[in-house]
């Protein structure tokens, strides 16, 4: 398995350019968000909503980062509560005042975040990581 530092040195040879770095930046943290929407509106839900398939899957990748440095794995924890919790708060208290369900906002914001990585990565000149190695889909949010 790889090291932190082999997965972002590696990571890092993609994103040299500043523009493209910038667009990282800011839609990484977004599709992470997007992602967690959509995971929790499959209509899967106990524990007051608090364990849904957002939570079960992210589950799954705390193992991932746990497996690569401790201090990663308790700043995804945070990361991953705040996610969960932003998502809750958005579908509840602001999506139906614009007539949106969380699914809907989700797939509409991760569509326009998708394409603008790959503009970043147009400008870069390097396709994707993730197109090489799926597990940088993990290492991107780092």
């Amino acid at each position: 398995m790889k090291t932190i530092d082999d997965w972002l040195t590696l990571y890092g040879r993609d994103h040299q350019n500043p523009t493209n770095k910038l667009i990282h930046w800011f839609c990484v943290p977004v599709i992470v968000f997007t992602v967690f929407g959509l995971l929790m509106s499959i209509p899967v839900s106990y524990a007051n909503g608090w364990i849904n398939m957002a939570s079960i899957v992210f589950l799954f990748a705390l193992v991932f980062y746990l497996r690569l440095s401790f201090p990663i794995f308790i700043g995804m924890i945070v990361i991953g509560f705040l996610m969960l919790l932003g998502n809750r708060y958005l579908s509840s208290n602001v999506l139906p005042l614009i007539g949106l369900n969380l699914w809907q906002f989700s797939l509409i914001v991760f569509v326009i975040a998708w394409i603008l990585q790959f503009v970043g990565h147009k400008i870069e000149g390097q396709k994707p990581s993730f197109l090489e190695d799926m597990q940088f889909l993990l290492i991107g949010p780092i």
